[in-house]
């Protein structure tokens, strides 16, 4: 190969690892049953489907969810629970018939990517750590078997605990009577090309040393920095601080090169008397910000830029569970088919300020109307979307009728989009549109024509996707577009890998000629 041919092919490579390393982080969603009258499988489905979530995360491998995820395009990572790692581990005939009843009937219709094998088995009260390896391996022969090792990952999730230190995040290290068991499965990881699987909780940190710990800091809402003095790194929030942590434990152990995957990360929206800060609010603005922080500023101190696939906790209440109260309260939605709050997930929302439900307000009556500075082109789009997509009855504004005049587009969308708003539930999500409308709390109602307003605006009682009784529609929402999303982001990186490199491996290819 020529020098000349060398230089543009490398270059062409330089572009190829740019463009992968411009690939968002994804944010996912875990979906645990550990609860009385949830909604069924497809329902669920049809609920994530509309949020326009990629990836979710199950307990187990649960044929009927299994089937309820068939034809999504949805990325499931699927759990094999403790109770079945004594199973696992022992013959692989029992994971042979795993996979055969279990996977492959319903791959790859259903898109299973990964495999957890075990939950923080380190902090389990039956020690079942020396079973998780001898468990993974028979897994990946399974798998191996069914053409499916390239295909699927196997990994193990972990809980913080598993350090001995986590602060300052440069000194953490695993403890070490976890090392026989790590060694070796971080071994089996890099092997297969698999990511180190932690649970991130900065809410237990700040509920045990609250004392020590701001709460805006676990929020992400905080407006100082905590420094590590070996490093002088600079940490806004404890996320990061906890992730690095981890970044710094793998190093420690020479495996630095590991990918690293939060499986679990929330707060909780109700606790015990003791925990004021389990509030609604506070989740939703963890969880916004986490988002936020995800997709739009990726990285952390110590790996700016890093890719981070982080699950959020998660999709239900589980009044199972057991514990104190906040256990039982980390649900989005609760299990009747309402919203506990009202998550944008695309990060984009406004979220309200650390609170404690001493504090918190809600109930004040609000509409939702278009802005005087948005152009009529836009006004226009967003009528339409909620006159058709949206469900919208827009008769009120035909001629004739009501709240036709004055025949204005800006009237016209103030009156749908007000009503859509309503009917959704009255939360700062449901008046987005794009950026064209804004919440009011003065009546916008004019002489015969009434604007509606909902029982309840507050957005915490908000029935999601419509009711999970009846059919839930996915309603094709300006939020949900990928233009506002990390599918927008990956979109934008395909087309400019197809401009960049086309005209690279051509130049390539006339020099070989």
């Amino acid at each position: 190969m020529s020098t000349r041919l060398k230089l543009i092919f490398w270059t062409c490579v330089s572009i190829l690892a740019f463009l992968e390393f411009g690939v968002a982080s994804n944010i996912g969603i875990c979906y645990g049953r550990n609860a009385d009258n949830l909604p069924s499988p497809n329902k669920v489905s049809e609920l994530i489907q509309h949020l326009n979530i990629k990836f979710v995360r199950i307990y187990d491998s649960n044929i009927d969810v299994l089937k309820a995820f068939a034809n999504t395009n949805i990325e499931l990572m699927i759990g094999v629970p403790n109770a079945d790692l004594l199973a696992f581990a022992q013959f692989q005939s029992n994971v042979d018939t795993w996979l055969r009843n279990n996977i492959l009937p319903y791959y790859p219709t259903t898109k299973i990517t990964s495999i957890s094998v075990g939950l923080e088995v380190t902090e389990a009260p039956d020690n079942a750590t020396g079973l998780v390896l001898p468990a993974m391996q028979n897994i990946h022969t399974a798998l191996k078997k069914a053409g499916l090792d390239k295909k699927i990952k196997i990994s193990s999730s972990h809980s913080l605990a598993i350090l001995s230190r986590s602060f300052p995040p440069s000194s953490a290290t695993f403890s070490k009577k976890h090392s026989a068991f790590l060694k070796p499965m971080l071994e089996f990881l890099v092997e297969n090309d698999s990511p180190f699987m932690i649970d991130l909780y900065p809410y237990y940190a700040y509920r045990d040393s609250a004392e020590k710990v701001q709460l805006e800091y676990a929020l992400f809402e905080s407006s100082s920095q905590v420094v590590d003095p070996a490093t002088g790194l600079l940490y806004s929030n404890m996320f990061d601080a906890q992730l690095d942590a981890v970044y710094f434990a793998l190093t420690a152990m020479n495996f630095k090169s590991v990918k690293v995957m939060v499986t679990e990360s929330g707060w909780p929206s109700k606790g015990s008397p003791k925990e004021t800060a389990a509030t609604p609010d506070n989740a939703l603005a963890y969880n916004t910000n986490l988002i936020r922080h995800v997709i739009g500023d990726p990285g952390t101190p110590a790996k700016p830029g890093e890719e981070i696939d982080v699950y959020l906790f998660s999709l239900f209440n589980e009044n199972r569970k057991p514990g104190m109260e906040s256990e039982r309260n980390w649900g989005m939605f609760y299990a009747n088919g309402t919203s506990v709050y009202a998550l944008d997930f695309t990060g984009e929302s406004t979220v309200p300020g650390p609170v404690s439900p001493s504090n918190s307000t809600t109930g004040a009556k609000k509409w939702c109307v278009a802005s005087s500075q948005a152009s009529v082109t836009e006004l226009q789009s967003a009528l339409d979307w909620a006159c058709g997509p949206g469900n919208v009855d827009c008769s009120a504004v035909q001629p004739n009728q009501l709240c036709f005049e004055p025949d204005t587009v800006l009237s016209h969308a103030s009156y749908a989009f007000n009503t859509y708003y309503q009917q959704s539930g009255g939360s700062s999500l449901d008046c987005s549109f794009g950026g064209v409308s804004v919440e009011v709390d003065k009546d916008p109602s004019y002489g015969n024509c009434l604007y509606m307003i909902a029982p309840s605006t507050d957005g915490m009682n908000r029935t999601m996707a419509g009711n999970i009784t009846g059919n839930i529609t996915a309603i094709d929402s300006p939020l949900a577009s990928p233009s506002t999303s990390n599918e927008g982001l990956r979109q934008m990186v395909g087309s400019v890998a197809v401009s960049a490199l086309l005209p690279c491996f051509v130049v390539s290819l006339s020099l070989l000629w």
